[in-house]
């Protein structure tokens, strides 16, 4: 009996001995078990302080929802939208160089959130940062090849830096996913212009306009695609179409220009002269005028000195706004 009731006190003290390490919220464990609740805890406040700033953003508060991003940051080192929202701020604030810093970040904190790549890609496209974007751009369309955003301003890009035909397919993919873009219609149009292809570009510039209406661009995109054709007075028409309602220097000089190689000299010379009255330090326009006058004393035998004169004096105003013209100069020293 003795032997037995010892037996039943050692079982019970066995049952009720203190737990070994590692078995309970003490110890190693137990720590990281704390830390990883702090972390949820703290990534949880993090969104919670991300959501207010965006409603924050909403509302025009700019500064209050940087707080509230900043506030995020901390809470969360890895917060992307936070950073992505940071960025946000700058960029509309104009502060390109340190909006382009934030999305960099979000970029390498998340490389697999294409937010954050197509956020980084546009900064840098605005800040004139072609290659830049370029790549940032390829990273996002990598997670989202059929992003419509992308697409179109990739294939810009590319042209923007002088390789148009690799923009091409971008540029073809962004119209196929939204056929009624007018941006869309009229970036194909570029690509195609920089590429020579000048009768798929005026096509994509006309489809442009059914969506977007015939804003300058598209009118002097058609006209310069009908002069690289050869096609001088649907060009000059397409122009007068634009000075009709939006006069520039620029609109004038081509005008000019297709009046010009019309062989309406008169006109040619009287288009590049409005384009001066609009802007006297229009270079081109100088330069046409400038070409129109020595035209002009040629065909007179070289008697008409005073429209000699006056390209002479029309070829120097030019070159002291813009010293790199080698054929101005050129021009000059012949005749000067």
């Amino acid at each position: 009996m003795k032997l037995t009731k010892l037996a039943l006190i050692f079982v019970a003290a066995l049952t009720l001995t203190p737990a070994l390490p590692g078995c309970s919220g003490d110890g190693p464990a137990g720590d990281e078990a704390r830390v990883s609740r702090s972390r949820l805890e703290a990534v949880i406040d993090a969104d919670e302080a991300t959501q207010r700033a965006k409603l924050l953003m909403a509302s025009g508060r700019l500064r209050e929802a940087l707080d509230e991003f900043e506030r995020a940051v901390e809470l969360d080192p890895r917060a992307v939208d936070a950073r992505i929202g940071i960025g946000d701020v700058y960029k509309q604030e104009g502060d390109l160089p340190r909006a382009e810093r934030w999305y960099g970040q979000a970029a390498q904190v998340g490389p697999d959130v294409f937010e954050a790549q197509y956020a980084h890609g546009l900064v840098l496209q605005l800040m004139q940062r072609f290659q830049e974007a370029i790549r940032a751009y390829l990273r996002a369309l990598q997670i989202n090849p059929r992003d419509f955003d992308a697409n179109m301003n990739i294939a810009l890009a590319f042209v923007q830096v002088g390789q148009a035909e690799q923009g091409l397919p971008y540029a073809v993919r962004a119209v196929r996913l939204n056929p009624e873009s007018g941006p869309a219609n009229y970036n194909l149009g570029v690509v195609y212009a920089s590429i020579g292809r000048h009768n798929d570009a005026i096509t994509s510039y006309r489809r442009a306009s059914e969506f977007m209406g015939t804003s300058p661009q598209i009118l002097m995109g058609i006209a310069d695609s009908e002069s690289a054709l050869g096609q001088y007075t649907d060009s000059a028409r397409t122009i007068e179409r634009l000075v009709a309602t939006d006069p520039s220097a620029d609109a004038y000089h081509r005008l000019g220009s297709s009046r010009f190689k019309n062989r309406e000299y008169e006109a040619s010379l009287q288009a590049f002269r409005k384009a001066l009255e609009l802007d006297d330090r229009h270079t081109p326009a100088l330069n046409g005028v400038s070409v129109c006058l020595l035209n002009q004393y040629l065909w007179s035998e070289k008697t008409d000195t005073q429209a000699l004169e006056a390209a002479i004096r029309a070829m120097r105003r030019s070159l002291q706004i813009n010293r790199n013209q080698p054929k101005i100069v050129e021009l000059l020293t012949r005749f000067s």
